[in-house]
């Protein structure tokens, strides 16, 4: 038997909380510093989460009028263009006090790019929840100070989710007996002070 239930769960991952919280995060860095000037390097532009993640930072950086994003480039989602890109980026900006990009595999080309310019005046904050993000996080010795996630744990909620529904439960802690037909997961902020609590999370 399969419940008419099954085909309408959807679980995801909060793209425009992405950018907000990561624009805020930016934001308390920043807000004490005058003109201030925020670069971004976005993923693919033909992507409706990728529009999502930048209205939303742009929507958190109008809450600092000092801050000024002087820059965006979007990118692919690979190493390779992130650090095509963010050399581009590095080389029409001569000075910046902020950098955040929408995802973590391309933040691994965008670090190369920062070190064979051997800049490392500002902060650096990335997306998505890799495991090399936090590692780099946890050691602290580069831009790298924070991402904001793309919960990497969505397939292993969705199969509870699943198991609820197989089950005839609900979720626990509501007073439905139905599980929600769509769930959409906070964007939590990593930085030095709880990646320990995420880090057996990243993926590779």
């Amino acid at each position: 038997f399969a419940s008419p239930q099954a085909y309408r769960c959807w679980i995801g991952g909060d793209n425009y909380g992405m950018g907000l919280n990561a624009g805020h995060y930016i934001g308390e860095k920043l807000k004490d510093k005058p003109d201030a000037r925020v670069v971004e390097l976005a993923g693919l532009d033909n992507l409706e989460l990728t529009k999502q993640r930048t209205q939303g930072f742009d929507d958190a950086l109008k809450n600092y009028p000092n801050i000024k994003k002087v820059a965006r480039q979007a990118a692919d989602f690979t190493v390779e263009s992130g650090q095509a890109k963010m050399a581009q980026l590095l080389q029409a900006q001569s000075e910046i006090d902020a950098l955040w990009n929408h995802d973590d595999d391309q933040g691994v080309g965008a670090l190369r790019a920062i070190e064979q310019a051997g800049r490392d005046e500002f902060l650096m904050v990335g997306g998505a929840g890799a495991l090399s993000a936090f590692e780099a996080i946890k050691a602290d010795n580069g831009v790298l100070k924070a991402t904001v996630l793309y919960p990497p744990t969505m397939a292993a909620s969705a199969i509870d989710l699943a198991r609820a529904l197989g089950q005839g439960k609900g979720v626990g802690g509501l007073a439905e007996f139905e599980i929600p037909a769509s769930l959409t997961l906070y964007s939590a902020v990593v930085d030095k002070e709880n990646v320990d609590q995420y880090m057996s999370t990243g993926f590779k």
